[in-house]
């Protein structure tokens, strides 16, 4: 701890969202914030208000989520981390912890994000990994669908491709990159921008199936952005097929 007030501490997570109701404190419902937050208690002696890089749904998970707290604690980040791990149930994990500004937010601080997508693309389920991907038995062409994952890149009004979350003013959003790999039976469907609407990789991912299954026809991912009608793109990909890959802050 500092004479100038308490600390502000950047922690980094990596969590399997099966059996949480998102990231967010729910009122009747298990979230990961929750959990946090009563390992943090635990660790440094008082209930801190968390601030979290993003939202997710229930069921999604991340390799590496971000959140930012402040403490008047003094414990060093290396023996917060070995606490908290200490105390956070086996499907949640402290990767790292630094001190940062008192001004930094894990939320309003970000500059861009990485999901992974991934779809197991067998007739044959996988008993090891029920809720970690989404199985799909139609074989898809990832080359085909790397190329049609091109023309999400650039700055767009995604508005067809959100779910409605409120009232959205803006819809605009900027992708840096999508690419689509295999390994194995694996697809990963990677996308990487500044900032994403309420589902939209999930529905992108959709339109990307939805092309390889024939239901939507290729090179239609231009009209269906100009068009801003959510019903011309695919379906909303499950939750559990969902990993928040990474998080950017320069």
């Amino acid at each position: 701890m500092t004479g100038n007030g308490p600390r502000n501490i950047l922690i980094t997570l990596s969590f399997c969202g099966t059996r949480y109701h998102g990231f967010q404190v729910q009122e009747n419902a298990l979230s990961v914030c929750e959990v946090f937050q009563d390992a943090l208690e635990k660790a440094v002696g008082a209930r801190c208000d968390v601030k979290g890089c993003s939202r997710t749904d229930s069921g999604v998970h991340a390799n590496k989520y971000c959140l930012s707290v402040k403490t008047e604690s003094a414990l060093p980040c290396g023996d917060l981390v070995r606490a908290l791990n200490h105390y956070l149930p086996g499907d949640i994990a402290v990767l790292g912890a630094c001190d940062v500004p008192g001004d930094f937010h894990a939320r309003y601080s970000c500059t861009g994000k990485e999901y992974v997508y991934k779809i197991h693309n067998s007739h044959i389920r996988d008993p090891f990994s029920p809720g970690l991907s989404y199985r799909l038995g139609f074989a898809l062409d990832e080359a085909a669908l790397h190329k049609e994952a091109q023309d999400f890149i650039g700055t767009h009004d995604f508005a067809a491709l959100c779910s409605k979350d409120g009232d959205i003013a803006d819809t605009v959003r900027t992708v840096h990159s999508f690419s689509v790999t295999r390994e194995g039976e694996m697809l990963l469907f990677t996308v990487r921008g500044g900032g994403f609407l309420y589902n939209m990789v999930r529905i992108m991912v959709g339109t990307l199936v939805f092309i390889g299954m024939g239901r939507i026809g290729k090179g239609a991912i231009p009209e269906i952005i100009a068009s801003k009608d959510r019903s011309r793109a695919g379906k909303t990909m499950p939750a559990q097929g969902l990993y928040l890959n990474d998080v950017f802050y320069v």
